[in-house]
């Protein structure tokens, strides 16, 4: 099981996870980080106007 601080480090500096696990770790964290900067750039497409 991967470490929760461990892949929230990964994702905060937009990296691979520390230390040698490279394989299954990684794949999470690029995963997480796509699905997050897919949800960026949706909000950001996004115009919120008040009703009148």
């Amino acid at each position: 099981m991967l470490s929760t601080d461990a892949v929230l480090d990964a994702l905060a500096r937009r990296g691979p996870m520390p230390g040698g696990d490279s394989g299954a770790a990684d794949t999470v964290v690029r995963l997480l980080r796509a699905l997050a900067e897919d949800v960026d750039q949706r909000l950001s497409s996004v115009s919120i106007t008040p009703s009148t």
